[in-house]
């Protein structure tokens, strides 16, 4: 299976080509999706070999994350899916960093704007999810008696104010430290959609906007 996956939602655009299992990933270390996005996919699939219509999938993050980077990535899969006729993925950004076979319960943090979150928990009650002011989010997910979590993702803001909860703290990395590769490896068990119509982005919390009134 010939996979091309790519995502702007957690920090610079990376893309991946995955054939059979076999993976390559170019990777930018600022949000660049619009400035070199097109040029990076087209670097990796000519690498590769590939044309698109010899794709089996695309694969795109779709958030939370990033808002610009959600839009922009989204917009390219879509655009890529039309023009090639190959089904598209869309991958969550919480399954893209949450270690395969992670223990229970586990936190996977996404960072927005300053001071914001998004997070989702898994724990033996189900699945969870919340955007918003870092602590709020917390007050949300953490219920019950404090015990041992296990925490992934943009962990910086939150572990300090987990411990202060009364919680054990466990960090994981990131299933992958390129999220295009991770993406690329879910896409592989992941059921494309019906249409690129049916990919819709998570962007999580709004960005902030200032309302000017008229002058």
């Amino acid at each position: 299976m010939k996979i091309l996956a790519f995502d702007a939602a957690l920090g610079g655009f990376s893309v991946a080509v995955d054939d059979d299992g076999r993976t390559t990933a170019l990777a930018g270390e600022r949000p660049d999706a619009l400035e070199a996005g097109l040029g990076r996919l087209a670097t990796l699939l000519g690498d590769a070999g590939w044309q698109l219509a010899e794709l089996d999938r695309i694969a795109v993050g779709i958030g939370p994350g990033s808002f610009t980077g959600v839009r922009i990535a989204v917009a390219y899969a879509k655009a890529l899916a039309y023009g090639s006729g190959v089904r598209l993925v869309g991958i969550s950004s919480y399954d893209a960093l949450e270690p395969e076979a992670a223990p229970a319960p586990v936190l996977v943090v996404v960072s927005g704007r300053r001071g914001v979150v998004c997070a989702r928990i898994r724990d033996e009650r189900g699945i969870a999810t919340a955007c918003g002011p870092t602590a709020q989010v917390l007050d949300r997910l953490l219920t019950g008696a404090p015990r041992t979590i296990h925490v992934t993702g943009n962990t910086e803001d939150v572990l300090s104010q987990i411990a202060e909860r009364g919680w054990t703290v466990r960090a994981l990395p990131a299933r992958s430290s390129v999220p295009a590769v991770a993406i690329a490896q879910l896409a592989r068990t992941r059921v494309p959609s019906p249409s690129p119509h049916a990919v819709t982005p998570d962007y999580g919390e709004a960005p902030a906007v200032t309302q000017r009134g008229a002058p």
